[in-house]
């Protein structure tokens, strides 16, 4: 399973480069089936792993001006503290044993990859209905709503929080709709905003977790160089028909995520 695992790893990154995004909700369910690990620790491997491959897409598009740094910081803001937050004080307060309801056991794990597949469903939906957003081809400098950043912001910082997902399902729409982004810069401005979420968050379980950072530093460099495979790809595999296929498949994973962790325990 451990060779499945680091296979895995590599498709993570070939879809986060063909299709910008969506690959990474994939890193918890390969961390927990494949690897073995318990869902905490594995959302806690999923930020690190997320936060990096992350990082070098956002670098690679701030290279190309493909990134509103002010935007960034401004929604980063809220989402950054919310993450860390959460990783450091929420996250290790959730009991082991959550509550009982006639004999049966809601535990933190079985919690967490549920409430994992839920947020699998709702990003599968969003990519096989393929919804067209509004494209702007000039940047509005003018049209920061600080008060639905913050309110995002929050949002999207509870999700990585909890789950260690990055959220860009959630994020580019809310960039190019509410501060009215190009695509390909709010595509580039989301990667930076999931890197610095996913990497704080996880400065946030320093101390909670043993990390085995061998480990971790060897997946993170295979989903890396999937990136670089994937972007390549991308330039002859036309990308919408992609994530629309990709999205059916987060679909089933996440129907047999539910099924597995209540109706087969």
């Amino acid at each position: 399973m451990e060779l499945a695992g680091y296979i895995a790893s590599l498709f993570i990154g070939i879809s986060l480069g063909l299709i910008g995004g969506g690959g990474s909700i994939l890193t918890v369910p390969v961390m927990v089936y494949l690897f073995g690990l318990q869902p905490l620790l594995a959302t806690s491997y999923s930020l690190f792993v997320v936060g990096s491959t992350s990082f070098v897409g956002a670098f690679n598009n701030l290279r190309k001006g493909m990134v509103n740094v002010k935007a960034a910081l401004l929604f980063g803001a809220s989402s950054i503290a919310t993450v860390f937050l959460t990783r450091k004080f929420l996250v290790p307060a959730i009991p082991k044993d959550i509550f009982t309801i006639r004999g049966f056991t809601i535990t933190e794990s079985m919690l967490t990859m549920v409430l994992f597949a839920i947020l699998m469903l709702v990003a599968s939906v969003s990519m096989i209905r393929n919804k067209k957003v509004v494209k702007h081809e000039e940047e509005n400098k003018d049209h920061f709503r600080f008060g639905k950043l913050v309110t995002y912001g929050i949002t999207i910082g509870l999700v990585t929080g909890l789950l260690g997902a990055g959220g860009g399902f959630l994020l580019i729409p809310a960039l190019v709709l509410l501060l009215k982004l190009p695509m390909k810069k709010a595509i580039g401005t989301s990667l930076m905003i999931i890197a610095l979420n996913s990497l704080v968050g996880f400065t946030g379980d320093l101390g909670h977790f043993s990390i085995d950072w061998f480990f971790l530093v060897k997946v993170t460099a295979i989903a890396i160089a999937g990136i670089f495979i994937g972007g390549a790809l991308s330039k002859k595999i036309p990308g919408e028909k992609l994530k629309k296929g990709f999205g059916w498949f987060v679909l089933v994973m996440g129907i047999y995520i539910i099924v597995k962790e209540t109706v087969l325990k």
